[in-house]
């Protein structure tokens, strides 16, 4: 088998969009912990599962195993700020609005959608870790367009059916 180069696989990959999710959780002390992801997905629909993956060295991944839980966060197309912050690693969550969640984690403020769930498997998968959450709660907060990470760079999601309705009304 050949060897891929590990910057030509990113870059090829990187022509594939991806979702902007927050991952948060809390730790032993209750204060908000959170990550950035591009791979969150649904699993099943019975039961409810959905997963995410997350490198093997991030510091959040351990809180989110020790708590048992973690909330999903839509981001939306105008919070890129708020992704660079929470994939910065330093003071995530510094000036940044949330609500709990019923199961307490933390519900950003702005998000599109979320959707909070219990730890179900966590298995490791070369480098990273495959999170699979049972949900038990979710809610679409707002009308507002995705957060989309494509080519190295962010942008919103419009889509085209929208466009010529738009068209068509006269807006």
């Amino acid at each position: 088998m050949d060897t891929i180069n590990g910057r030509y696989f990113r870059g090829v990959l990187g022509h594939f969009p991806t979702s902007v999710v927050a991952i948060t959780t809390t730790d032993a002390d209750e204060r908000p912990q959170g990550l950035v992801v591009g791979t969150f997905m649904s699993v099943s629909l019975d039961p409810p599962l959905v997963s995410f993956l997350v490198d093997g060295s991030s510091r959040t991944l351990p809180a989110i195993r020790a708590a048992g839980r973690f909330c999903a966060n839509a981001l939306a197309g105008n919070q890129e700020r708020l992704s660079r912050q929470m994939a910065s690693g330093t003071d995530r969550f510094d000036g940044v609005i949330w609500k709990p969640s019923p199961l307490g984690n933390p519900v950003l403020d702005g998000i599109v959608a979320w959707v909070d769930c219990g730890v179900e498997k966590v298995v490791e998968i070369g480098d990273h870790f495959l999170v699979v959450g049972r949900v038990r709660h979710l809610r679409v907060e707002s009308k507002r367009t995705p957060l989309l990470f494509f080519r190295g760079g962010y942008g919103d999601y419009l889509s085209t059916t929208n466009l010529v309705l738009d068209r068509l009304v006269g807006w």
